[in-house]
């Protein structure tokens, strides 16, 4: 980012305040496609016109919103894995042997269970 053009860095930013002012206002119940549409008008407005001065400032921004962004989605990511294997009840580090998993046991597999398949 510390190498892109400051017209870049703002329309960058703009993107990301717009998608958080999405996420905020819908949380709220507040979102509306006018409210919305004039938010994106008037920071990227903003933002181009200021750009060359607040370069240093949206290279901070930018890099704060995309560790917060990609944070959120890691802990969404890690979280929706954890509930869905409990649910599923896989022990993915087979740390403790379970009678209600979905793993096979080797040993209990032998030839006269298995149908030959031609």
């Amino acid at each position: 980012m510390e190498f892109s053009s400051p017209r870049f860095k703002s329309l960058v930013v703009t993107l990301g305040l717009s998608f958080w002012f999405f996420v905020l206002s819908s949380a709220i119940g507040l979102f509306s496609l006018e409210l919305f549409g004039i938010f994106v008008t008037i920071t990227f407005i903003v933002t181009q016109i200021f750009a060359i001065k607040l370069s240093k400032i949206l290279d901070i921004f930018a890099i704060f919103n995309t560790k917060v962004f990609l944070g959120i989605i890691y802990v969404t990511v890690i979280s929706l894995y954890g509930i869905f294997f409990k649910i599923i009840k896989i022990d993915v580090l087979r740390l403790q042997k379970q009678d209600d998993t979905y793993w096979l046991e080797l040993e209990q597999l032998n030839e006269t269970r298995s149908l030959k398949q031609y």
